[in-house]
């Protein structure tokens, strides 16, 4: 059995009253991905970052090889050969991929008081190359890929010499082709006997890439087991403490008349020549690769980035969307993929960001309806199931899995009759993904037509009546839900083949 290389015992953790972890014990094998699972809440965040030094813990030990640790600093952690790779990406995006690999420690490169970029670069070209990357250190971080980013993040790990590496939803923002380059480096970190403690909502990852999974569920300790132990329904249920019979829940009503109707959509450099019908109590799926211009188009019909050509219809009516507040006069509302970046203000409150597409409607005269506003929020936040103290709670202070739910409110607030649901599961745990899929459904119940653009294949096979395939900004496919599979809709989303478009 290989050696132990992380042991902790009996980690506690308290926020004021609130216990978030409560006698956690874990291990870490040389060689070995373990993953760590557990719903938004579940404590993961808090105990990753007591690992990696940036909190102390109230109770418990940690020893890295035998040996304590007592100094809880990050770079002290760092030192000792712990790093941790975060959800977002904690790079300077003017500098170099080798200065950020080297950030902090350039003098210490250089073997001078001056900084020595040409020896900097020569040794992180060598780092990078360990890892497998064939990415240039003298390359701006902001001209790589999102995917690359993630690479450069491993490779300063590596270049810690670091024993322990902790991957924070390493995936969450990358395509399936360089999730396998990913998994490659992965792979070649296990050959050297580093250990990989690996967090992820995305199920069939965890199958794939972990050897060892331990659950928490509300700060306790589930249980731990050999990863070819567990199976996904078992699994689910240590994870969220009752069994969910079906992920997907039946559609409990038809497609109805075409609610939304777009045309010959262009916007040159992003996408072309976009057509599709959407109807009443209708999921159509958007799928493709990273890149593809899926986003691109659902910021057009958004008005973020209005189309250089093409119609849009909606109940007949043609629409001129110049802005977003176009957008939404006319009822249609969009979910972003960011929802940090554009979907949220996270250190307004959850009334604040709930309203902000709908103030129109709480005021007049200058004046907003407050007691008014507040009946709605509370209403909302209820449907939902915002898990907050209330809705005066700052949005920074919840899990991912409600800050989604705040950003799908904030939405649904202003009653739209299209919904775009960009990535609306990206981060967010398996239960809150089964709350999302609930409200999918009770929008088309309602009539609303959802455009639904996913990178996870099975989510999208899961909700959609049909599937509108997009590759390198043109519409390949567009295909009833029983005739499509994952290898047929990757089939289209491949770039550089000649496909025919089904209508």
């Amino acid at each position: 059995m290989p050696s132990t290389i992380l042991q902790v015992k009996n980690l506690s953790k308290s926020f004021g009253e609130n216990k978030v972890l409560n006698a956690i014990s874990f291990l870490l094998r040389k060689g070995e991905v373990h993953a760590l699972m557990g719903e938004n809440g579940a404590g993961k965040s808090t105990f990753m970052k007591i690992l990696a030094g940036l909190l102390q813990p109230d109770e418990g030990d940690i020893e890295l090889n035998g040996q304590p640790l007592n100094k809880f600093d990050p770079l002290a952690h760092q030192k000792a050969g712990i790093a941790m790779i975060h959800q977002e990406i904690m790079m300077v995006p003017n500098l170099t991929a080798g200065q950020n690999i080297f950030l902090g420690r350039e003098k210490e490169i250089s073997g001078s008081f001056w900084v020595n970029n040409e020896k900097l670069h020569r040794k992180a070209d060598d780092i990078l190359k360990q890892t497998g990357l064939h990415i240039n250190a003298g390359t701006k971080m902001q001209d790589l890929s999102l995917a690359e980013m993630q690479m450069v993040e491993i490779a300063k790990a590596v270049s810690y010499d670091a024993q322990v590496i902790i991957m924070d939803e390493p995936t969450s923002a990358i395509s399936d082709r360089e999730v396998e380059k990913l998994f490659g480096m992965i792979r070649n970190l296990k050959e050297k006997g580093v250990g990989i403690i690996y967090i992820s909502h995305k199920m069939d990852e965890i199958f794939r890439i972990a050897d060892t999974i331990t659950v928490l569920r509300d700060g306790q300790y589930i249980g731990t087991d050999a990863a070819d132990k567990l199976d996904y329904d078992t699994l689910v249920t240590r994870m969220v403490g009752r069994k969910i019979e079906t992920l997907y829940p039946e559609a409990g009503t038809q497609p109805g008349e075409v609610l939304l109707q777009v045309r010959d959509f262009s916007l040159p450099g992003k996408f072309d020549n976009i057509s599709f019908d959407l109807h009443k109590g209708e999921v159509l799926g958007v799928a493709g690769l990273m890149g593809a211009g899926r986003t691109e188009i659902a910021l057009s019909l958004y008005g973020m980035q209005p189309a250089a050509s093409g119609t849009i219809r909606l109940n007949d009516k043609m629409l001129q969307l110049k802005t977003p507040r176009d957008a939404i006069r006319e009822g249609i509302g969009y979910v972003s993929e960011d929802r940090k970046s554009v979907g949220l203000i996270t250190s307004l409150s959850i009334r604040q960001n709930m309203s902000l597409a709908s103030l129109g409607t709480f005021s007049g005269n200058g004046w907003i309806r407050q007691q008014e506003e507040r009946k709605a929020i509370e209403q909302k936040s209820a449907e939902l199931q915002i898990k907050s103290s209330g809705i005066s709670q700052p949005v920074s202070a919840l899990s991912g899995g409600n800050q989604q739910k705040v950003a799908l409110g904030k939405v649904l607030l202003a009653n739209p009759e299209v919904v775009i649901l960009d990535e609306p599961t990206r981060g967010v745990d398996i239960g809150a993904k089964f709350e999302i899929y609930k409200l999918i459904r009770q929008l088309t119940s309602e009539g609303k037509g959802v455009i639904l653009i996913s990178s996870e294949l099975p989510e999208i096979l899961g909700l959609s009546n049909r599937i509108m395939v997009i590759a390198e900004g043109k519409q390949t496919a567009l295909l009833p839900r029983n005739e499509a599979t994952q290898e047929i809709i990757m089939k289209y989303a491949t770039p550089g083949q000649l496909h025919a478009q089904i209508t």
